[in-house]
């Protein structure tokens, strides 16, 4: 207090004064405080909501290397079995198919140049199966092995808007 008082005095302030600059100063430094300990609780929570969403896309990353080694024939074999008077011939010859009709199609996500395509690449284009394949050489061999533009492929039956918007992402005409 005796240093507040020898200040105050060099100062040239009142003893009313230096007490009204004191408390300005006290809660100055208290809402100083009171805004760090908030930031730092802030950063906390935010750091905690980042590892949270880190660990999230590790456990789906490390679910999702496990989706190839699913079997899926005892579900599809079941299923796609021979009705009828079916004979056990029957059924092995049925097996294999419905296996291979359950297993997971991996996305494409390349580009093909159509102008060079053969069936089948043009068939790992989602929405592409055989039939619009043939369809599609046949439509490029008509137009002399060449097609200039997209817009071409509506003259080809089965493709419309949305599937030319597909063969758009995946296809170029070089």
């Amino acid at each position: 207090m005796k240093v507040l008082q020898n200040l105050a005095v060099k100062l040239g302030i009142t003893r009313a004064e230096m007490t009204a600059v004191s408390l300005l100063l006290l809660f100055l430094v208290i809402g100083g405080v009171v805004r760090y300990g908030t930031s730092v609780q802030q950063a906390d929570h935010l750091i905690r909501q980042a590892e949270r969403a880190r660990f999230s896309e590790a456990e789906v990353d490390s679910l999702l290397r496990l989706v190839p080694s699913v079997d899926y024939t005892a579900v599809a074999g079941a299923e796609e079995l021979p009705k009828g008077n079916a004979t056990t011939e029957d059924a092995e010859e049925a097996a294999p198919r419905a296996r291979t009709s359950r297993l997971p199609k991996k996305l494409f996500t390349g580009v093909i140049a159509f102008n060079r395509a053969s069936a089948g690449q043009l068939q790992q284009i989602p929405g592409v199966g055989p039939a619009i394949a043939k369809r599609l050489i046949a439509f490029r061999t008509e137009k002399g092995g060449k097609v200039l533009r997209f817009d071409d492929f509506l003259d080809v039956k089965g493709i419309g808007r949305k599937k030319l918007e597909v063969l758009k992402k995946h296809l170029t005409l070089e």
